[in-house]
């Protein structure tokens, strides 16, 4: 399962509801809000864990950042601290605002949605994300391993699709070196 389809799994649909009544928008608008911004930060998440610090800030983020609370407590999408951080997680994944600036005028275009009201929607979103993340690796660990953060890791990894990381993590390698 991919970071997209676990953001829209239905297990989410609380969030995602308080995301579209936090906006104002439907739920069908916000799943398509989502569906256009996630790939983006899963390919900023992607770069990041390129190099083993990014990595290890990842795996620090989902284990002790508290994140799930986002998808455990979908009221707390709207509060002044989900947006402050996911203004942080945004930093990190996407690095700069006109990364995000970008990203949210093409969700604009494709959804039809105002682009302004995506740019106040992304780091919620990016909180979800984490939120997503972090209960997923929460979950593999509760169940007696790290099956599901290693899943997670795996699909972040697997940047060509092809089903293995080897030849994605020997890429990665290769650059170290240089």
């Amino acid at each position: 399962m991919n970071l997209l389809n676990i953001l829209l799994d239905s297990q989410n649909s609380p969030a995602i509801g308080q995301l579209a009544r936090n906006f104002g928008v439907s739920e069908s608008a916000a799943r398509d809000a989502i569906s256009e911004m996630a790939p983006a930060l899963t390919r900023g998440m992607q770069h990041n864990i390129s190099n083993p610090q990014g990595l290890e800030a990842l795996m620090g983020a989902l284990t002790k950042g508290n994140h799930q609370r986002y998808i455990d407590h979908p009221e707390s999408l709207g509060d002044a601290d989900t947006v402050a951080d996911g203004n942080a997680i945004l930093g990190h994944m996407l690095g700069s605002k006109d990364v995000s600036r970008q990203v949210t005028r093409h969700a604009a275009a494709t959804t039809g949605l105002d682009d302004g009201l995506l740019k106040k929607m992304l780091p919620v979103l990016a909180s979800m994300v984490m939120g997503s993340m972090s209960k997923q690796a929460t979950a593999g660990t509760m169940a007696g391993g790290n099956a599901a953060a290693g899943g997670l890791l795996t699909q972040l990894l697997d940047s060509d699709k092809d089903g293995s990381v080897i030849d994605d993590i020997l890429g990665m390698a290769g650059r170290f070196i240089r």
